[in-house]
């Protein structure tokens, strides 16, 4: 990599904040939310929205609990006009609802920003110009004073035609490009056309301070907040809101602290669509208040349907390890993961009280609409824990924890000749081949039991190197006896290590399931599995399961 030329780049500016309140800040309410996917993530697409897709996501939004959604941009161009003008007519604005438009301080464009808004109960007027240090050198070659002139001239326009609008109209200013604004400039911008737009309790002004490029750490920005906060006149009556962009990749950080320095309200989109890296990720915003206890006041209970609506409008796929969406953000590869998982997911399940404590999971892939059988999944990297998860959460194999090892490195052997992950079923394949399907040198025929309160007996039918065996035995219990009757002709000399049942299906044709674990002569342990209508049945199968892999 080649050296930054000296002087190239340069440290982004300390805010003089001495006595700062918000790293001590908590959050513990939601801001106000407006969606901005109609206008601003519409513009940065490859493609913009046709009018139905428009309608598609205008209606998720509602769905999703929005009541405040930037629309578009009318006086920019006849689909943007278009758009709004449908909304009205088809009534599809509830009443509950605000919808935003976004317009520069020109008198012919808020001209046609209103006639769009004809009909409209409840909008906001977004009204911006650029106010940074390179902007006014750079793009418009203008002082501090023609800028606020600019801005000025905006409000006094919207006014004008407030006056004529049946409905209620709020203003929004935004000096964009705040961060690359000095502080000083942009409180005397915001105070004066708050005062000139006539603020009051009853008339209250959003000033929008936006990261229309991310320019610092996060910290840098909440200091930026709260400085404005203590600087912006008649405070009570601002609605301070955040537009953040993700160009270092920190704008959720970034938004988060603005919130505890102060901040009212966020601007932002689903799945972060917008120019360059993208605007806020709202989603990720409100399930990082959920996971901490805070009602987010949006429904992501649904997160596929969310997904399906916006790749389908946008034409952008969801990267698969987006925070809370992503296709395998809750899903394990590695082995202590998925053994952790197994385990908290078993003591979640047990326990009294609904605190969520899974390991690695830091929300309940239920509250987004996800399901449990997702979470783990098998490549060469997995353990033990998760082949067992599988086998137990999809097809109710609840294999004893000692024999967690032995199918998990069958497993792992056919990952590792197929080199990739292993499908489900693929699994339950492997399973059934090493417990269900094994080559035998000895074979159950038949078999009787009889018992009192003493002893129980066996009566045993099998056939052992193609010859039929009928052998009795006499234990503790029908295992103990079956395994006296083997051993009167049986040449190897084997003990019981364990064993386990359970119960696998609905009740109503509910299998027996049985799983034996011998201990060979010269110290090999084998598990073998056995399943039948019948306890008895499936515990003699698993023994001779046993057999025959220990000593094939």
């Amino acid at each position: 990599m080649n050296q930054i030329s000296i002087g190239k780049y340069r440290a982004y500016p300390q805010i003089k904040l001495p006595s700062r309140q918000w790293p001590n800040n908590t959050i513990t309410s939601a801001p106000i939310w407006c969606s901005v996917d109609l206008r601003d993530g519409n513009q940065a697409l490859v493609n913009p929205m046709s009018m139905e897709k428009k309608l598609e996501l205008f209606a998720l939004l509602l769905k999703l609990g929005f009541k405040e959604i930037e629309v578009g941009f009318p006086s920019a161009s006849a689909v943007e006009f278009d758009f709004l003008r449908r909304l009205v007519d088809d009534n599809l604005i509830p009443d509950d609802v605000t919808v935003q438009v976004l317009v520069q301080a020109r008198e012919h464009l808020i001209e046609k920003t209103f006639e769009s808004l004809k009909g409209v109960k409840k909008a906001t007027v977004h009204l911006y110009n650029s106010t940074s240090v390179a902007q006014r050198k750079i793009v418009f070659g203008k002082t501090k004073e023609e800028i606020t002139a600019l801005a000025l001239a905006g409000v006094k326009l919207v006014k004008k035609h407030e006056k004529s609008h049946d409905g209620q109209i709020c203003l929004e200013y935004s000096p964009e490009s705040f961060t690359g604004t000095e502080l000083e400039f942009a409180a005397e911008i915001s105070n004066a056309v708050t005062a000139c737009w006539g603020i009051s309790p009853t008339r209250k002004v959003i000033i929008n301070l936006p990261a229309t490029v991310e320019m610092a750490t996060p910290n840098i920005y909440a200091d930026q907040i709260e400085w404005m906060a203590q600087n912006l006149d008649n405070r009570e009556n601002v609605i301070i809101s955040t537009h953040t962009h993700n160009d270092r990749g920190t704008s959720v950080a970034a938004t988060e602290l603005a919130l505890l320095a102060g901040a009212d309200r966020v601007e932002g989109t689903l799945l972060s669509n917008g120019e360059r890296t993208g605007n806020v990720d709202i989603i990720t915003l409100a399930l990082n208040m959920t996971t901490q206890g805070v009602d987010s006041q949006l429904d992501f209970s649904n997160v596929d349907e969310v997904l399906d609506v916006v790749e389908r409008c946008t034409e952008i796929d969801t990267h698969v390890r987006h925070p809370y969406v992503g296709e395998l953000v809750y899903t394990a590869f590695s082995g202590s993961h998925q053994d952790a998982i197994k385990k908290g997911m078993s003591y979640q399940a047990e326990k009294e009280d609904s605190f969520w404590e899974v390991p690695y999971l830091p929300i309940d892939p239920a509250d987004v609409g996800r399901t449990y059988e997702s979470i783990i999944r098998i490549n060469s990297q997995s353990g033990k824990g998760g082949v067992a998860y599988i086998l137990e959460k999809n097809y109710g194999y609840q294999l004893p924890k000692a024999m967690h090892p032995e199918i998990a490195k069958a497993v792992q052997t056919l990952t590792e000749t197929k080199g990739r992950e292993l499908e489900n079923q693929e699994i339950l394949d492997v399973f059934k081949k090493t417990y269900l399907e094994v080559q035998e040198h000895i074979s159950l025929v038949d078999f009787t039991f009889t018992s009192d309160k003493k002893v129980s007996k066996c009566t045993l039918t099998y056939l052992y190197d193609g010859k039929e065996v009928i052998s009795n035995g006499e234990g503790n219990g029908p295992i103990d006896a079956c395994k006296k009757a083997l051993s009167k002709d049986y040449k190897h000399k084997f003990s019981i290590n364990s064993y386990s049942e359970h119960s696998r299906g609905d009740k109503s044709c509910a299998q027996a399931v049985s799983y034996i674990e011998l201990l060979s002569d010269i110290g090999n342990m084998h598990f073998g599995v056995g399943v039948d209508n019948d306890i008895a049945t499936a515990s003699i199968k698993a023994m001779f399961c046993a057999l025959n892999r220990t000593f094939n």
